[in-house]
């Protein structure tokens, strides 16, 4: 366990410009650049509108 903390993971997005562009897998998962041509959004991403 005490060994994780070496090799840098993720890396700046090209498209998004957040760093979650994994370099391994080669895709971000943040906006989903490098596994899909679509921006990933998920409806759970953002807190819901109260409607009174």
């Amino acid at each position: 366990m005490g060994k994780r903390g070496r090799k840098i993971v993720h890396i700046k997005c090209r498209r998004c410009g957040r760093v979650s562009f994994h370099r391994r897998k080669g895709y971000c998962a943040a906006c989903g650049f490098g596994r899909s041509r679509r921006l990933r959004k998920y409806s759970w991403l953002n807190k819901k509108k109260s409607r009174n």
